[in-house]
This record gives C-alpha cells, sequence and structure tokens, in this order.
C-alpha cells in the first residue's frame, strides 16, 4: 500500500504567528497530533507537534505568548505520496517520530501519522484472520 492510501488529506494548517494555545485549541478541535506550519517568508514547511506544545509548556513557557514559528520542526523528513506504508514506518523509527508531511512535489498533499500505519495494519491483520 502506498502512502497516498494512508495519509491524511485533510492537513492542519498554521501559520508561524499563532500562539501555542491557537494551535493547540486547533489540533485538538480537529483531533489531530501535529499541525503543518507553511511561514510565507520562508521557503520551508515546517511541523508541529503535540510533543511540542508539550515541551514548550513544561518548561514553564506561556502558551499565550509563545508563536509556534518558535517551537516547531523546520527540519522536517518529508514522505512522498509514492513510498510505500513500509518506507513511511521506517523513516519514523529511524527518526524517532509520528508524524510525516507529505509533499507531492512542493505542494503539501497530506500527513501520515503513526495512527494511520496502525489503521492499515490492523486492517491488513482483520483481511488475513476473515480469511
Amino acid at each position: 500500500m502506498q502512502v497516498r492510501e494512508a495519509m491524511s488529506n485533510e492537513v492542519l494548517v498554521v501559520g508561524p504567528e499563532h500562539t501555542l494555545r491557537q494551535a493547540a485549541r486547533m489540533m485538538s478541535a480537529r483531533r489531530v497530533g501535529s499541525a503543518v506550519v507553511i511561514d510565507p517568508d520562508s521557503e520551508g514547511v515546517g511541523i508541529m507537534t503535540e510533543r511540542d506544545v508539550l515541551n514548550a509548556i513544561g518548561a514553564g513557557l506561556d502558551p499565550d505568548v509563545e508563536r509556534t514559528g518558535s517551537h516547531l520542526t523546520w527540519d522536517v523528513v518529508y514522505a512522498g505520496p509514492d513510498w510505500t506504508v513500509e518506507e513511511a514506518a521506517a523513516a519514523m523509527a529511524r527518526g524517532g517520530f509520528r508524524h510525516l508531511v507529505v509533499l507531492d512535489g512542493r505542494e503539501v498533499a497530506g500527513v501520515i501519522s503513526v495512527r494511520d500505519l496502525m489503521r492499515v495494519w490492523a486492517g491488513r491483520q482483520a483481511a488475513t484472520t476473515t480469511v
């Protein structure tokens, strides 16, 4: 199975000037563990995860003051939509992270998460046990 078949197509996008609280509220409302951060003044795509929010709050920072642009990962490993889910899982395991931004060319096509991989795995397991 390819990443394009398993990824979430609806991506939460926030800007670098959103506060951590705003990002956390949007992530909570959408029931997602990450948000893609696109900075119109830079060339890249970053990702903000629930872990980034936890680390900032755990360090005593004010979520109403801190901006997402200061607490995200710009050094992102991107997946391609034609990767296999096994390649995506291996990249996550190597990097120690739970989300991959999926780029189709230079455009964000989606995000694949450990949750997506578990859904695929569970579906495969169910299919093999009912045969």
